[in-house]
């Protein structure tokens, strides 16, 4: 696992009890971008050291703002084919 400094580390939980997170990595401590990074994570604005595990994976800046413009991009469209949709149109008097 390498990162730079404005990557983000996104924690994949496998349970249904913990929810995935996400933390820009401020600055990398280990040789070659490797591990420990000291992260601000997204959910809590804390800083911390982390040495990240299995479940844990590095994403760049760009990928994760073009996968976010995806997920936007989905969610709209969703939304505006519901509201097409003949049940969610208001009945005429």
């Amino acid at each position: 696992m390498h990162a730079e400094p404005g990557d983000w580390l996104v924690i994949e939980r496998s349970d249904i009890e913990h929810h995935a997170r996400r933390g820009r990595i401020e600055q990398v401590r280990g040789a070659g971008g490797t591990p420990p990074f000291v992260v601000r994570w997204l959910d809590t604005d804390r800083v911390v050291l982390v040495f990240p595990g299995p479940d844990g994976h590095v994403v760049s800046a760009a990928d994760l703002a073009a996968a976010d413009a995806a997920a936007n991009a989905r969610l709209t469209r969703v939304q505006r084919e519901i509201s097409a949709h003949p049940a969610h149109r208001p009945e005429e008097s």
